[in-house]
Order: structure tokens, then sequence, then C-alpha cells
């Protein structure tokens, strides 16, 4: 009879074991998950602070093109309005000196609308200012996302600490913290890809 019930104690215990090992391994699986998706998290938080960097960059290079261009273009368009009021005022003017001044007036007209639009190289004021807010707007997409990174990042390492203590501890309402900020983490990171929805007010 003592034999029975010590056989029966065993296994019990063994069950019991055995149980614990699957859960550890199962936990020990959620970790390295969380993990992965933590690497990636902070993959794409780099890529998007780099890119609005880059971006911002390009844009302010791009503006000061265009305000080089502008003030070129003020002076030209100054110049042929006193070339114009020269010709209006001097109606006596010699002919050969009234054809020079034509030509250059003519020439400074072309160079305005060269300086105004140039599809063929792309470096129109008109060109440059589309260029550069294209620019403006991908910089400030990388810098929506950098939010969604930054608290994704500290919900995973929450969820990650709190996995590992559940696992030493062998509890299960902390694993179940765990999850739900792992959840949160993953859907974040998501989100920071994808910008498929909004942060909350209070945390973008």
């Amino acid at each position: 009879m003592v034999a029975l019930e010590e056989l029966g104690a065993e296994k019990a215990g063994g069950a019991s074991t055995e149980g614990t090992r699957n859960r550890e391994k199962l936990i020990g699986v959620y970790v390295g998950i969380l993990a992965v998706i933590l690497a990636i998290c902070s993959l794409g938080d780099s890529n998007s602070q780099q890119d609005a960097t880059h971006q911002n960059i390009a844009a302010s290079n791009v503006w000061s093109f265009f305000q080089a261009k502008n003030a070129r273009r003020q002076a030209l368009r100054l110049h042929a309005d006193e070339f114009e009021v020269m010709l209006s005022a001097t109606p006596t003017m010699p002919d050969d000196v009234r054809k020079k001044i034509e030509a250059k007036l003519a020439d400074y007209k072309l160079q305005d609308k060269q300086l105004t639009s140039d599809p063929e190289r792309g470096e129109g004021l008109d060109e440059l200012f589309q260029k550069a807010k294209a620019l403006e707007a991908s910089r400030d997409e990388a810098l929506k996302r950098n939010p969604y990174f930054d608290y994704s990042q500290a919900l995973l390492q929450i969820a990650i600490v709190l996995a590992s203590v559940a696992l030493i501890s062998g509890g299960n309402f902390l694993l179940f913290g765990s999850l739900l900020l792992g959840g949160l983490g993953t859907v974040l990171t998501v989100g920071g890809f994808t910008l498929a929805f909004p942060l909350p007010g209070f945390l973008s």
C-alpha cells in the first residue's frame, strides 16, 4: 500500500516537473520572439531618425538653392525695369544704343523665364519649390514614426523583464502583464512602420 502511494507521488512529481519544463520552454520562446520584435523596432527607429535627418538636410540645401536663384531673378527684374524705363524716357536714343538695350532686355527676360521654370533640368524655382516641399513631407513622415518606436521599445523591454521574472518566480500574474505589454509593443511597432493608426494626443 505504501509502495503504491510512493509510486503515485513520484508520478505526480514527474508530471509537475514536466509541466514546469514545458512552461519554461514556452516562456523562453516567447521572450525570444519579443527580443526579435524589439530588434526590428530598434532598426525601424534608427532608420526613421536617419531618414528624418537626411531629408531635413536635403530640404535645407534645396531651399538655399531656391533662395539664391530667387535673388538672381529679382536682380534681373530690377535691371529689366531700369532698361524699360530708360527706353520709355529716352525716345531720341540712338538706334544702335536702343538695339543693344533691347537685346539685353530680351536676354534678361529669357533668363527670368528659365529661372522661374526649367523642367528639363529640374532646377527652376517652380521645380525647386516642389522638390523642397516633397522633402519636407518625407522628413515630417519620418518624424511621425519616432514616437511609435520609442513607446514600443519601452513596452517590449518591460515585457521581457516581466516574462523573465515570471520564469524565475513561477507566477502567472507577471506573465499576463508581460503578454499585455508585449502585445501593445508589437502593435506600436507595426504602427511605426505603417502609420496605419494615430497615436493618442498625449503620446504623440
